[in-house]
């Protein structure tokens, strides 16, 4: 049974692009990144490991405290990745969505 999560995080104004990085299946997951107007990052997570919300918070809370987040909507389907890999997925979607704020 999948259960479905959701965060409202504060985020900061910033130019980014859509991105999809990871895949569902052998362990991983998927992490796609839409911009948002606003001053907040909406994270919705299907996950497949049942009571993972307070785990999924501290990753949140983890990455926070290294990257200000950008007025996002991250959509995130695990399929019981370890915090390593969450953290890895979600930072490398967040860096790959930026590029574009990067380069201007």
């Amino acid at each position: 049974m999948m259960e479905t999560l959701h965060f409202t995080r504060p985020a900061r104004a910033a130019e980014i692009q859509p991105a999809l990085v990871g895949y569902v299946g052998s362990g991983d997951l998927e992490v796609m990144i839409e911009p948002l107007q606003g001053s907040q990052t909406e994270i919705h997570i299907q996950t497949s490991s049942p009571g993972s919300e307070i785990r999924w918070r501290q990753v949140i809370e983890q990455i926070e405290a290294r990257i200000s987040l950008p007025a996002m909507r991250m959509d995130i389907h695990d399929f019981a990745a370890t915090p390593g890999v969450i953290r890895l997925r979600i930072e490398q979607a967040i860096e790959l969505a930026s590029a574009v704020e990067a380069s201007a």
